[in-house]
């Protein structure tokens, strides 16, 4: 599929600046995703090209773009502050480019920073899905990342693999799900935080393919 070079304005009180973005209308669309990459890989990746062109072709546009450390060529992501800020830069691109309710979706560290910025009310969103949140760092559950989650009125989709470290225990996954006001898991069989399945090797473009359906259901019932 192809996709449209776009810039995206990002207001800082450290200075203005912009970030590239990828802009997908899909013909008769019927709902909007912005879909923000994982901390190790820009909006490039073939994950998200995957996921992307599936969901542009079941009728879904996508705005994909880039924080201000990939920007700049950085591979550690900056204060979480840049990323909410980035977060508000799509929000008005949204607004002035494809007005009308849309999802906000991204890989680990992508859809923790929505939620963070959906929780602070940097961004409103219609809802939140999470490809593979972050819940803990892997092996560290007494470091959680969920304090905000209850606050958030919007539905939020967590699409997690069975066997992501980065939700172990499962137990203290659930009750943070349970504590949220309006949200569900879907569970990739055996998959880990990449949802590969060990034993059913796939390319990362096809695996972010398959889970199209999924996103394109919940962006359009939101």
């Amino acid at each position: 599929m192809s996709a449209e070079s776009v810039r995206i304005a990002v207001a800082s009180q450290a200075g203005n600046s912009d970030v590239s973005g990828l802009w997908s209308r899909a013909v008769s669309s019927t709902a909007t995703v912005a879909l923000a990459h994982g901390a190790g890989a820009g909006m490039e990746h073939p994950f998200l090209a995957g996921l992307a062109d599936a969901l542009v072709a079941d009728g879904v546009s996508v705005l994909r773009f880039v924080f201000p450390y990939v920007e700049a060529g950085r591979r550690m992501p900056g204060p979480a502050a840049r990323a909410v800020e980035t977060w508000t830069g799509v929000q008005a691109w949204l607004a002035a480019e494809a007005p009308g309710p849309w999802t906000a979706a991204g890989k680990s560290y992508g859809g923790r920073m929505a939620s963070v910025a959906c929780s602070e009310g940097a961004i409103a969103p219609s809802a939140l899905a999470y490809l593979g949140y972050p819940l803990h760092p892997p092996g560290r559950p007494d470091k959680p990342r969920s304090e905000h989650l209850p606050a958030i009125a919007i539905p939020q989709l967590f699409v997690e693999g069975e066997n992501d470290p980065f939700i172990h225990p499962r137990e203290q996954f659930g009750d943070v799900v349970a504590s949220c006001q309006d949200a569900r898991v879907h569970w990739i069989v055996g998959g880990n935080h990449s949802f590969e399945v060990k034993g059913a090797r796939r390319p990362a473009l096809e695996i972010g393919a398959g889970l199209a359906p999924v996103v394109g259901e919940f962006a359009r019932g939101a």
